[in-house]
Order: structure tokens, then sequence, then C-alpha cells
């Protein structure tokens, strides 16, 4: 038998506040700046996590202008670039690049640490 809900959860959630501010307005602000979006970008990469990649390529792209214009830029088509940065995209590396460029960007390989010898 389920365990019934608690009165504390079921008032937290009706309680629930509405965040202050919408963050997608003011991070895609914050993307406009080259240094922030590739940190954005990066920190993507670091999770692992294929569509919070495609989340961070999409905000990118938004703060360069939507991706109407990436597309443009990087001679994709649009509905092609549109389905590459859905949460199931997954580009090949030429496209990937081609976006990453036309968003004034690009890929770069880096050493992990130092390896035990």
């Amino acid at each position: 038998m389920p365990k019934p809900a608690s009165r504390i959860t079921k008032t937290a959630r009706k309680k629930a506040a509405a965040p202050a501010i919408a963050y997608e307005p003011w991070l895609i602000e914050r993307l406009k700046d080259p240094a922030e979006a590739a940190a954005y970008i990066e920190a993507a990469i670091e999770e692992d996590n294929q569509p919070a990649l495609m989340m961070a390529l999409r905000h990118v792209a938004q703060a360069q202008g939507g991706i109407s214009k990436i597309a443009r830029k990087s001679k994709l088509t649009r509905e092609a670039t549109y389905r590459m940065l859905s949460a199931s995209g997954n580009p090949e590396l030429r496209s990937l690049t081609a976006i990453l460029d036309a968003a004034g960007l690009r890929l770069s390989v880096k050493p992990i640490g130092r390896r035990a010898a």
C-alpha cells in the first residue's frame, strides 16, 4: 500500500514561489559575451549530458541572433539546425563546428591533468 504524502509536502507544493526573474532572458544577454558562451558550453560538455549540451548550444545560438541567423551563417538549413539543437539532437562534427564557428566559437582539446607514471 503506498505511503500517503505528508501535509508538509502538499503545502510546500501549493506555496512554491515563482522565480523572482525569468532566467532565460538574463542568460541569453550574458551569452552574448563570447567568453561567457564558451564557458557555458564547456560546462555543458563536462556534464556529459547530450540534451544539456544541445540546450546550451541553443541558448548560445539565441544570444547570437537566433537559430535562423546561426543556420544562415553556418550554411545549414534552418530546419536541420533546429533539429540538431533539439534535446534529442546529435549533430555530426562538421555541423557542430559550423554552428560554433557561426557563433564565433570553436572546439579545442586540452589535457585533463597530469597522468600518474
